[in-house]
């Protein structure tokens, strides 16, 4: 599986413009809307902030991944934001997260969905890659990144 599978370039977005966690999730999910990836953006919106409440995807080093299995695309979709100031994310480390990562998939797809986040927390635990993802100035160099990740 490649991230740029599942990554469109208007998924992502630098800065985003809320500033607490429930927003941010809400924005992202929105991104994902937009751009027609998905068909029911209240219900993704319920779904993953019904996760976020259950235990925190803030899993340290700045970054949030916040996720959750919805009906409401046929595939595995991805929206990336990077907040203009980092923000609280009731993360594990007790950091704040400068990088959200918010991935969505069908119920029937456990295996990839878990696939997926596995992908994700090794690109990013790469200090070099985390670090740029933190100073990317743009959406199109945030994408980028990761899109040369799958090479």
């Amino acid at each position: 599986m490649k991230i740029s599978d599942i990554l469109s370039p208007q998924a992502v977005k630098v800065p985003l413009e809320a500033t607490e966690k429930k927003a941010v999730i809400d924005e992202l999910v929105g991104l994902l809307e937009k751009a027609a990836l998905i068909d029911d953006a209240a219900t993704l919106k319920k779904v993953v902030w019904e996760r976020e409440q259950q235990r925190s995807t803030g899993i340290g080093d700045g970054l949030a991944i916040p996720h959750g299995k919805s009906n409401c695309s046929k595939n595995l979709v991805m929206a990336v934001g990077r907040p203009a100031n980092a923000i609280d994310f009731d993360s594990v480390d007790g950091r704040e997260v400068e990088l959200v990562v918010l991935l969505a998939s069908p119920p029937d797809r456990t295996a990839d969905h878990i696939q997926a986040l596995g992908k994700i927390s090794r690109l990013l635990s790469d200090p070099k890659v985390r670090q740029a993802a933190f100073a990317a100035d743009s959406a199109q160099s945030l994408y980028q990144l990761f899109k040369d990740a799958d090479k």
